[in-house]
């Protein structure tokens, strides 16, 4: 696990809900249990403040950073998507983009993130409208336009390789099992917390996979539903221990002083 990609968890799991800031120590203190050393975490601190993603801060306990609106944003988008809240149906129309040219990699990967998949090295296509398309293709000549088609499942075909995304499902409940299963009433806050850690961590990958299709265009026993509730079951059940050590780590790195902005 890259340290970056876990305070991006960190912040958007268990910060955004506590104003979204928090002392260094207390990011140390918390990336710990997945063995990221210091050191490494605030490589990924400066990296993500030249990125746009943090804001340095003076707290009352000491250096500290702080969510800027752009990664708040991005960080509730995704907690909707991990936890498919604010999901309606389907209207059986797709969004579609055609673009004057290929876009670079990097584009291609974000357009994926946000549920597109490509139909062609031009064309690409979505189950549901994303606002960020624009920001994504700024500086890139492209048409959209919403379609319904009748044969949704061939676009769905072309688009995503639902094999290759169900086998995933089906691994990551294979691999998480034995970590879930470890963790008993006897088991400390901080290893639920790192198992919870882990199967969020693991879980959010799929934003970068899955699109999130509508019932009514995947195949039948797909495996993303049983990998779903393996998450959601065990999720709840570790949350209030993690809870317990975040606020633990919170509290000792901020004892002696309390937490909020410096005039400084």
């Amino acid at each position: 696990m890259q340290a970056r990609s876990a305070l991006f968890d960190l912040y958007g799991d268990y910060l955004r809900a506590r104003g979204s800031r928090a002392p260094v120590a207390a990011l140390v203190r918390l990336l710990a249990p997945l063995d990221i050393a210091a050191p490494a975490v605030r490589t990924a601190v400066s990296r993500m403040v030249r990125q746009g993603w943090l804001h340095p801060l003076r707290l009352a306990s000491g250096p500290g950073y702080l969510l800027t609106p752009k990664a708040a944003r991005r960080l509730d988008e995704a907690a909707a998507r991990v936890y498919r809240t604010g999901r309606g149906g389907w209207d059986g129309r797709f969004d579609m983009i055609l673009l004057d040219e290929p876009v670079a990699r990097q584009d291609t990967l974000r357009l994926t993130y946000l549920g597109y998949g490509p139909l062609s090295d031009q064309v690409w296509v979505a189950p549901r409208p994303s606002d960020e398309v624009g920001s994504v293709l700024a500086g890139v000549g492209y048409v959209r336009f919403s379609a319904s088609h009748t044969a949704g499942s061939d676009v769905v075909a072309r688009a995503w390789d639902l094999g290759r995304i169900g086998r995933s499902y089906e691994e990551f409940v294979e691999s998480l099992r034995p970590v879930m299963k470890a963790v008993t009433p006897r088991s400390t806050d901080e290893e639920a917390y790192a198992a919870r850690f882990r199967l969020v961590h693991a879980w959010r990958s799929f934003l970068f996979q899955d699109p999130q299709l509508p019932t009514a265009l995947l195949p039948p026993g797909w495996p993303g539903v049983k990998a779903a509730l393996f998450f959601d079951k065990h999720a709840a059940r570790l949350r209030p221990a993690a809870d317990r050590h975040v606020e633990r780590c919170l509290q000792s790195a901020t004892r002696g002083g309390r937490v909020g902005f410096s005039d400084s």
